[in-house]
């Protein structure tokens, strides 16, 4: 794919895509649109700016005009990662999830309809299937229940993209991912206020009772996985993509502090989330059986690279801090 518009590139995963495709794909010219919202770290490209197969474009996808005008300058793809991803700010703000998630992704499945783009790629969340009991896992056919702003907000895009392949024959392509974890993650999310918590032997914060299941999966990994649905993927499917690393919070965050050598003292119960999901659990076997990708970055071995990585990196850190709106404990990827 010669011509890439990527939304969202600013961010965790978007950036780590971004580097990914240049890494694998070195003909691929990619432009990056973002608003840069407070999650919209230019920090996270910075080493990629004099590449001339990257571009960046600030625009928010409520401004229905302006994402015209960038997409009719003619895409092969489009991969759309840009959203509000926040659980607890969409408690708190709705409206905003509402504009950016579901009226942003409207506008930019309209501008790539007008212009002939090839392929879109619309990256989701296993949030839209709401919660698990202590048994089974999300397919692609379990029904959408979405249980926060956020996810509701996800699960109504999804559903634009649904129609716009099934009403106009539209090339459109949805994934719904498990928990992502890696660098660059900003620091409101679980795994990296748990490791920069305890790096300063500041109380680990934990949700409730702390036993919520979320499946983790490495960035990289997820990376490949759209990368290959943009690629090889059957135009009005949904691909699943997990880690198969189920792991309760408790888990994650003791394991966490025994890579970091700090004691489970540190670790508090604080009120649980209001409509704190339970359980969420990717069964990913059709990716696997229909496109080939399997996850390679095991739950230890990416744990201790994250941690190594914010250890390393707290001028990072305190600068994306600064960004944020709050420092409460987050969970999604």
């Amino acid at each position: 794919m010669s011509k890439l518009l990527v939304t969202g590139g600013m961010g965790f995963i978007g950036s780590h895509f971004i580097r990914y495709m240049l890494e694998k794909e070195p003909l691929c010219r990619i432009t990056n649109l973002d608003a840069l919202t407070y999650a919209g770290n230019p920090d996270n490209l910075r080493d990629i700016e004099g590449d001339e197969r990257y571009a960046f474009v600030h625009i928010d996808l409520t401004d229905r005009q302006a994402v015209e005008q960038e997409v009719a300058k003619g895409y092969d793809g489009i991969v759309h990662f840009a959203a509000e991803s926040h659980v607890d700010h969409s408690i708190a703000h709705p409206d905003l999830f509402v504009r950016t998630n579901v009226l942003g992704t409207l506008h930019l499945l309209e501008a790539a309809r007008k212009y002939g783009v090839g392929r879109f790629v619309h990256v989701s969340t296993d949030e839209v299937y709401g919660t698990l009991g202590s048994t089974g896992a999300f397919t692609e056919d379990t029904p959408l229940a979405p249980n926060s702003p956020y996810s509701a907000s996800k699960a109504s895009s999804d559903l634009l993209v649904r129609a716009a392949f099934h009403t106009y024959g539209f090339p459109a392509m949805i994934t719904r991912c498990s928990n992502n974890y890696g660098s660059y993650q900003f620091p409101e999310k679980l795994i990296p206020v748990i490791i920069t918590s305890a790096a300063n032997d500041h109380p680990v914060r934990i949700y409730g009772d702390g036993l919520n299941v979320r499946d983790w999966l490495h960035v990289r990994d997820h990376c490949s996985a759209v990368a290959l649905v943009l690629q090889q993927g059957e135009p009005g499917e949904v691909y699943n993509i997990g880690g198969n690393n189920e792991r309760t919070n408790l888990e994650v965050a003791r394991t966490l502090l025994e890579v970091l050598g700090k004691p489970e003292s540190l670790i508090v119960s604080v009120k649980d989330r209001l409509g704190h999901d339970r359980r969420y659990a990717i069964d990913a076997s059709k990716i696997k059986r229909e496109l080939g990708w399997q996850p390679l970055v095991s739950l230890e071995e990416g744990l201790q690279q994250t941690a190594a990585w914010y250890l390393n990196n707290e001028s990072w850190c305190k600068a994306a801090r600064e960004r944020s709106r709050d420092d409460t404990v987050g969970e999604t990827g």
